[in-house]
């Protein structure tokens, strides 16, 4: 599952605190005008509006998530109240939860809250469907690839690495952070940009580093949609290897999801 300008050369801390909070902080305001209904006041909504036309605002929220999630942006809930329930607001509880019913039910995804502070939310393939393809296994797009390649690198050295050992190692795989590539285009902007927009990766800058220097974890929308057990896999078939030769991360992968994070303190 990068700026967008390209790699911008992180010469503040103010730079990168803006790379970091840029989706979030132009609709705080807006979103802390709304106040989530009560219980008492989504039920007097309801009897206000007939059950068609909650059907067609859910219908409404549906058709608005899955735009987004043809190019895997994120859902605000100041935006989803502001550009689509509008006056349908008091019943908002009620039409995000049968939206959600209909994207498990109808399409197999899951409608998930991924920062509860800021209300945001991603669609992520159902993992408990059954026949479910592996999104490793068979990727959508070119871009898939890389980012498996990068979340496998993350996942292998223990969680956090250096921005200047993923450029490394995707030089290695002749795919250069300082050249346009055929596929990718500018890949800088699409690791630190398209990334980390999409909550794929983590992209922050080290304190007290001079130079400054940035290192990047696993999003919450890839450790939500993918496997490690995948991951590890994947570097498998990437490097010919029987994924238990990596004792420490093989146990983890397999680990109970509660106690498997992508930031845990797996060994180098």
């Amino acid at each position: 599952m990068t700026q967008r300008k390209g790699l911008r050369s992180p010469q503040s801390s103010s730079q990168s605190k803006r790379l970091s909070s840029s989706f979030t902080s132009q609709e705080d305001d807006d979103d802390v005008t709304f106040t989530q209904p009560r219980t008492s006041q989504v039920q007097r909504g309801l009897e206000k509006v007939t059950p068609g036309q909650v059907d067609q605002k859910t219908a409404e929220v549906v058709q608005y998530f899955l735009v987004k999630d043809q190019k895997k942006i994120p859902v605000r809930r100041a935006d989803l109240v502001k550009h689509v329930l509008k006056e349908y607001k008091t019943i908002y509880p009620e039409i995000i939860k049968r939206a959600a019913q209909t994207f498990d039910q109808v399409f197999g995804l899951k409608l998930i809250e991924i920062d509860k502070k800021n209300h945001i939310y991603i669609l992520v393939n159902n993992l408990e469907a059954p026949n479910r393809p592996s999104p490793i296994q068979s990727p959508t797009n070119p871009k898939m690839g890389l980012l498996f390649v990068i979340l496998s690198v993350i996942f292998m050295k223990g969680g956090t690495v250096r921005e200047i050992l993923i450029w490394n190692t995707l030089k290695k795989l002749r795919v250069d952070a300082g050249e346009k590539h055929d596929e990718f285009g500018d890949v800088k902007k699409v690791v630190t940009d398209e990334f980390v927009r999409q909550k794929y990766l983590e992209y922050a800058r080290i304190p007290h580093t001079d130079p400054i220097e940035h290192e990047f974890r696993w999003g919450p929308r890839a450790d939500e949609e993918l496997s490690k057990a995948e991951i590890l896999e994947f570097m498998g078939r990437l490097h010919g290897q029987d994924p238990q030769s990596w004792s420490q991360q093989y146990r983890e992968a397999h680990a109970a999801p509660e106690s498997s994070q992508a930031g845990s303190s797996s060994q180098r």
